[in-house]
């Protein structure tokens, strides 16, 4: 990677100026119990109620599309056929290159820039003609601050820069009041918070150039004045703004363990067809809480969970991340082909 000790820093911004900065997907992915500001989720934009709904965006789509104006519907997935993958890291970059069960990879989009791509990077799309999607951490999608937009105009510059198919971020908040959290945090799960994540996203599609994906976070607490499930959120997100989802099975373990979720519940209740790819990644439990570490092997309960969601859906991609404590190519690759052989069924 371009920055210093990249896979140190690969998951949540750590300043709030607009240039994209490098950050710890450790942190990225793990819930914090830090109380954000109420200014984070009061709804200061003048559209974000009043907007009218958007049509989903197919796989054709490369930009946001009109309010109440109908998409075709199409059997192929919406962000195309990806198979089994893995987060590129610079600790693992000679891995990647020489396994052969990798089909595609994602990127952190804050810890690469566009005219200085690394070149194994380069070469998997060059040599492999392997997809490499851009995955943001630091839009801060549901703060209820004006969108930095020279953050998506980052990661819209790197999807082009990498001709990938589709590029994405998280539903949480990461910035409040000129503050930065360091970390993706949960949103309240009310009306008011929706309508001010569904102008941002609008915003963020109108400048990348292809399907924007959304995924679920890990949290350590639930805001009391929720007035929607998770999957209802989520539904609606993608109703009103046509966008993608990725669906962490991870994060959905990590919230049924530390906030007593149904993932169940979750899993019936979200719109399939709307899938882009799922992530998968380890963690442990330390204290009685269950970290959403990215550092440790995937539990087989979370391999459960996903023989659960393929259970309701062929999903297009699956991803294992890792962040830290690197293993050897002998165990990841046991690791990759462990996801193969539950989605392949």
């Amino acid at each position: 990677m371009t920055t210093p000790n990249p896979t140190a820093n690969t998951g949540a911004a750590t300043q709030t100026g607009s240039a994209a900065q490098p950050a710890t997907a450790t942190q990225a992915h793990a819930a914090t119990q830090a109380s954000p500001t109420a200014q984070a989720h009061t709804a200061t934009q003048a559209d974000a109620a009043s907007q009218p709904s958007a049509a989903p965006q197919t796989v054709a789509t490369t930009a946001v599309i009109p309010a109440g104006q109908e998409a075709a519907q199409t059997t192929e997935p919406a962000g195309g056929r990806l198979g089994i993958g893995i987060g590129w890291r610079a600790e693992l970059d000679l891995s990647i290159a020489r396994m052969p069960g990798v089909d595609w990879v994602e990127v952190v989009a804050e810890n690469l820039h566009a005219p200085h791509l690394p070149e194994s990077l380069l070469a998997l799309r060059r040599e492999r003609a392997m997809p490499v999607l851009p995955h943001a951490v630091s839009l801060s999608l549901g703060g209820a601050e004006p969108l930095d937009t020279a953050r998506v105009e980052h990661l819209a510059e790197l999807g082009r820069a990498l001709d990938a198919p589709l590029v994405s971020d998280h539903v949480c908040f990461v910035r409040a009041g000129g503050l930065d959290s360091g970390h993706l945090m949960p949103l309240p799960r009310t009306r008011e918070a929706l309508d001010v994540l569904v102008a941002n996203v609008r915003l963020a599609q109108s400048i990348v150039d292809v399907p924007f994906a959304l995924e679920n976070i890990a949290a350590l607490l639930e805001w009391p004045e929720n007035e929607l499930s998770e999957e209802q959120f989520l539904t609606e997100l993608t109703e009103r703004t046509g966008c993608l989802l990725i669906i962490d099975v991870a994060n959905l373990y990590a919230n049924a363990r530390n906030v007593g979720t149904d993932p169940a519940a979750f899993l019936d209740g979200i719109p399939w067809e709307r899938l882009a790819y799922v992530h998968m990644a380890g963690g442990v439990e330390r204290d009685g809480v269950y970290h959403d570490t990215h550092a440790h092997p995937v539990l087989p309960q979370v391999l459960d969970l996903l023989a659960e969601l393929r259970r309701r859906t062929d999903p297009p991609g699956v991803l294992l991340e890792r962040d830290d404590d690197y293993p050897t190519d002998t165990e990841l690759a046991a690791e990759l082909a462990a996801l193969r052989a539950t989605v392949e069924l």
